[in-house]
């Protein structure tokens, strides 16, 4: 059971109590540990340094780590002691973030076959001056995508079925869908949208 919870998510906020990130449990006591970190008790807000964390107990439903001596409490929230800044607002391009941004679809048909069956298409075609970026990427499947060709939507008379745009940051786009109910105290509901469905 230790090793599946110590990759669990954590809210990470900064300490003016704004969301910056989500780092593993393993992550998360390191710095609970080394004091960088405080935990939040999400249901009355108060914070928990590492030697307050340990002497707690986890209840039957709760997740814990097994530690020689005792159960170790799976903290949810921390806080950072030192950071005050928020992250870059933007989300970097990569083949999997773009299938993200697309929802795994071909935004020329509208089919979902799996990823197996999708590809990136450019666009503008490289071979017309066309860039790898996120305005001019798009996800297609196998079949659209040798239909298209080297051609632009236009010369194909395959319109696309949205225009692609860079995704606005999301500080949970990386937390794989994960949502844990306690965080809500501290996020706004528009972020709880990790598959990018605004």
């Amino acid at each position: 059971m230790t090793a599946g919870v110590l990759t669990r998510p954590t809210l990470v906020l900064n300490r003016n109590w704004q969301p910056v990130s989500v780092a593993t449990v393993a992550r998360t006591l390191v710095k609970l540990w080394n004091g960088s970190a405080r935990v939040v008790d999400p249901d009355d807000y108060q914070l928990y340094e590492w030697a307050d964390w340990t002497r707690l107990e986890p209840s039957a439903d709760e997740p814990f780590i097994q530690c020689a001596t005792f159960r170790l409490k799976v903290p949810e929230v921390i806080a950072l002691t030192h950071y005050d800044r928020l992250p870059k607002r933007s989300v970097a391009f990569s083949r999997r973030n773009l299938f993200k941004r697309d929802r795994f679809t071909c935004q020329y048909c509208g089919r979902r076959p799996g990823s197996e069956e999708l590809t990136i298409d450019h666009v503008m075609p490289k071979s017309h001056g066309g860039t790898t970026n996120w305005t001019n990427c798009v996800v297609a499947c196998v079949d659209c995508n040798s239909r298209k060709a080297d051609r632009t939507p236009e010369q194909a008379h395959m319109p696309l079925r949205k225009a692609p745009a860079q995704p606005k940051w999301k500080p949970f786009y990386a937390s794989q869908g994960v949502r844990i109910d306690s965080w809500s105290k501290f996020v706004s509901e528009v972020y709880w949208n990790v598959e990018l469905e605004d």
